[in-house]
């Protein structure tokens, strides 16, 4: 039967691959290693690649954490308040130097209770500076092939749940062009434990030949000064998504974990300026009409 201390494992294992690939294709930049321990139980690996070649700045976390189930979680109806929680998982920001490469995200965890319920939850979405139709084609269908592998189903399921998820309503836009999201997947009839893990560790391994390809095809794509201000820009509704809407960030914060490793999502720089908008027919205002849900990449 699996065990949360495989998974756990495992998640580690995803960690020290994921950094090797992101170091090879920067080529320069190097993570360094933050180990923390949580008062209330268990702790975390988190490392940060900063000033690279491409990654200007990057986090790829690994954490295992236990104790008593937050408050936020009985009112969800999945607790009494009175029992412990596990929770592991691998997390990951990367900001690139350049515009023309996108932000991405993934997020991949486990959690159990010793109430016996337990779930998966997770996803990777990417956010582009400027969206590239064939860069969200590619990442798409590297994602759908995926999704196939497990069930049919999942990709668009997944792919509206992201759409609905990473959505800024203050804005009335999408944080990028979506990917997948899930959560509380737990085993039913018709899928085991063990299935819902083997999804899961596809999702992870899809990270870092999709973002590497990512990196590879547009490092080298020539930007001016308006560009790096349109890209700061963007941070900015990143940074808005997380510290507002993210679910991840509150649950971090609201279990006491470690603050700095919760907000390396967050930029080395962003900028917001009164009430920018795009002329017509730019690249800045073609971006935005894509950032829109159920948009068909595939």
């Amino acid at each position: 039967m699996l065990n949360k201390e495989q998974i756990t494992e495992w998640f580690k294992l995803l960690q020290d691959k994921i950094c090797t690939a992101l170091e090879n294709e920067d080529g320069k930049g190097k993570f360094i290693e933050d180990n923390w321990i949580r008062e209330e139980g268990g702790g975390g690996r988190t490392r940060i690649l900063q000033d690279g070649n491409v990654i200007e700045k990057g986090g790829v976390l690994f954490s295992a954490v236990h104790g008593k189930v937050p408050n936020f979680l009985a009112k969800e109806d999945v607790s009494n308040g009175e029992e412990s929680f596990y929770a592991t998982g691998v997390s990951i920001v990367i900001h690139p130097q350049s515009p023309m490469v996108p932000i991405i995200h993934m997020n991949i965890r486990y959690f159990e209770m010793t109430n016996g319920k337990w779930w998966f939850g997770g996803g990777i979405d990417l956010t582009p500076h400027y969206v590239n139709k064939e860069d969200g084609h590619f990442f798409h269908s590297y994602l759908k092939q995926a999704c196939d592998k497990h069930d049919s189903n999942y990709y668009l399921q997944f792919k509206k749940w992201a759409d609905d998820y990473f959505f800024i309503p203050h804005r009335n836009e999408t944080r990028g062009i979506g990917g997948i999201f899930f959560d509380k997947l737990t085993a039913t009839q018709t899928v085991t434990k063990e299935q819902l893990f083997a999804f899961v560790q596809e999702v992870g391994n899809a990270f870092a030949p999709i973002y590497t390809s990512l990196m590879a095809k547009n490092k080298s794509t020539s930007f001016t000064e308006s560009n790096k201000q349109w890209q700061l820009l963007r941070r900015g509704r990143y940074v808005e998504f997380n510290l507002v809407y993210d679910k991840g960030t509150k649950f971090g914060l609201e279990t006491n974990g470690r603050t700095e490793s919760i907000l390396m999502s967050l930029p080395s720089n962003a900028s917001w300026l009164y009430n920018y908008m795009p002329q017509n027919n730019t690249s800045e205002h073609e971006t935005l009409s894509l950032l829109k849900k159920n948009i068909s990449w595939v």
